[in-house]
């Protein structure tokens, strides 16, 4: 029989798991309400004129880092137009939270808030926690774990006052060198992709926050960047529904609330010169909407991007995406003269008002699904530490540690004997890493060596020459840049000095660097033991040496395939 004490601490035990399980508690998704008359929606919508529902479908672009003009320009966008929404970009958590708290008090129907959150609210703010890159949730497993994520990083957007995230990144970056996608991919197989990217928007969702899978129909097989350029698509009609529209057909299988149109010229699907996919109606509606059966929210990518704009400027850009079929219309390069534009357009009968009114009301019916229809206003009182809350932290240690691979050698060439005469390396840095101070621990004895990305040949001459004093060396290497391309920014001396180090005959070396950039170093593979480590971050530093220490198993499995000796899915055992 259970003692008053026992029964008093269950009961708290069972009351704090009641509480966690309503702050993620799950909710009927955005697609299924849509099934339902709404009368709010009803309400707010006959309430507006034509040019106020035009612009519903409008988000421009804020920030917390440019300052006051510029946060007064938005508001004035903001009062004057009732735009629907705003997507926010680079700034810190307090600042933006209170901003939103401002602008949300100038709106006459609350403004749907977005932002890019691939890897969390990180992605753009200050003072946030980061969560690894999609590429290195390519590797985990365990799935629950990004569901887990998903869950964590609605938490942070509802926290900050937001009700949409712009991801996940459901590509397939089968393009080694993609300059846009790329890291920002699950990887290169469809099926890791959907599923992932199934498992982080269904955490987020079931945690209320409605999500965007992108760049439809898919963005990884590309060479130029969107930003700058407009890429070109030039597969067959098979092969775009067998492969790049995979992911996206089976996220609308699973209940995706929006999914975003990439810019991109694909002639397969529209043969219409230099139109990108975002203006194209054949696209939009007839292979999303149509064929696909998406009846939720579709979203441009940015119409300010040079994709778009280099070939239909002045405001056709933005009226060819209305006819074309997008629901919300992101960063127009001019909101006032694109709803005017579009009023003409509307008023020469160049859309049904049945397919106008129901693409505004949609978006009214994701403001009520967000519980935009009973706006409360942001508490910033605790804000960062909320964000910063521990469990979140230890998520992003679990992931971390999920996500270590083998790609090369065994228990015996890995975990080199702590007898033996050694030297930790770090290459790519000028001050000693997270690797090295926790690996000192264990080899207590061992000197650290760092090595700058452009160190003097002769400084590396030097190096080496002490080095092979050492019975075994562990190497880090490490791409300390915002953006891990797929080629390292490491001199040649530096590179070739890596594959000599990779010649000693006990080395061990860990890759905290974009995946692709193995290929890059010619002669790594002649290492006694190589861990793919996807990016550098103190956690996945921690975690290779957990797997060096035999702390924990490496479980993770190559997302992309490096070269023929590194392929999608390997992973050693040990």
């Amino acid at each position: 029989m259970l003692s008053t004490k026992s029964v008093y601490k269950y009961s708290l035990i069972i009351i704090v798991n009641l509480f966690t399980i309503s702050a993620f508690a799950q909710k009927e998704d955005y697609i299924k309400s849509l099934n339902h008359q709404n009368h709010w929606v009803d309400s707010v919508f006959k309430k507006m004129n034509r040019k106020r529902k035009i612009a519903q479908l409008f988000f421009v672009r804020a920030h917390t880092n440019l300052g006051q003009a510029y946060e007064d320009s938005v508001a004035t966008v903001i009062k004057d137009e009732q735009v629907g929404g705003l997507v926010f970009f680079q700034g810190g958590p307090v600042r933006q939270a209170d901003l939103i708290n401002r602008y949300q008090k100038l709106a006459s129907v609350p403004l749907l808030i977005a932002m890019d959150g691939e890897w969390g609210v990180g992605m753009r703010l200050d003072s946030t926690i980061s969560y690894p890159y999609q590429m290195t949730l390519g590797a985990v497993q365990d799935n629950s774990l990004i569901y887990k994520m998903g869950q964590q990083v609605a938490y942070d957007f509802k926290r900050i006052g937001m009700q949409m995230n712009l991801g996940p990144d459901m590509d397939i970056n089968n393009n080694p060198n993609n300059p846009v996608i790329n890291y920002r991919s699950f990887g290169d197989n469809k099926y890791n992709v959907a599923s992932k990217g199934i498992a982080y928007f269904k955490g987020m969702q079931d945690a209320g926050l409605l999500t965007t899978a992108k760049h439809f129909p898919g963005h990884g097989d590309t060479n130029v960047d969107s930003h700058l350029d407009l890429p070109l698509l030039p597969f067959t009609r098979q092969r775009l529904d067998s492969l790049e529209e995979y992911p996206f057909r089976e996220a609308i299988k699973e209940g995706i609330s929006g999914v975003m149109i990439a810019h991109m010229d694909i002639p397969a699907l529209d043969s219409t010169k230099n139109l990108p996919s975002t203006l194209s109606r054949p696209i939009v509606t007839g292979v999303l909407k149509d064929s696909l059966r998406f009846k939720g929210l579709v979203v441009s990518d940015a119409m300010e991007m040079k994709a778009v704009i280099k070939y239909f400027p002045k405001g056709e850009a933005d009226v060819r995406a209305f006819l074309a079929g997008n629901d919300i219309i992101e960063l127009s390069e001019n909101s006032d003269r694109a709803i005017k534009l579009i009023r003409k357009a509307i008023r020469k009968d160049k859309i049904s008002m049945s397919e106008f009114d129901s693409r505004v009301k949609k978006v009214l019916a994701a403001k009520y699904w967000a519980g935009l229809n009973h706006y409360k206003e942001t508490n910033t009182a605790n804000l960062t530490e909320d964000l910063n809350r521990p469990e979140a932290k230890a998520l992003v240690q679990q992931l971390s540690d999920a996500a270590v691979t083998l790609i090369k050698g065994n228990e015996a060439s890995l975990r080199l004997s702590p007898l033996r005469k050694t030297a930790i390396v770090s290459v790519g840095v000028s001050k000693p890493t997270v690797f090295q101070q926790e690996l000192g621990k264990w080899y207590s004895n061992s000197p650290w060596f760092t090595v700058d990305k452009n160190t003097s040949p002769a400084e590396l001459k030097t190096m080496l020459e002490t080095l092979k004093q050492f019975d075994q060396v562990y190497v880090s290497i490490n791409d300390t840049r915002a953006r891990p391309a797929s080629k390292l920014d490491y001199s040649n001396d530096v590179k070739q000095f890596i594959a000599e180090l990779a010649a000693h005959n006990r080395s061990v070396i860990s890759v905290f660097a974009n995946a692709y950039t193995i290929a890059d170093l010619p002669g790594i593979e002649k290492c006694g033991a190589l861990l793919a480590c996807y990016q550098m971050t103190d956690e996945l530093q921690r975690s290779a040496v957990k797997v060096i220490t035999k702390l924990i198993n490496p479980t993770g499995r190559l997302p992309v395939t490096v070269n023929k000796e590194f392929t999608t899915g390997l992973r050693r055992s040990l």
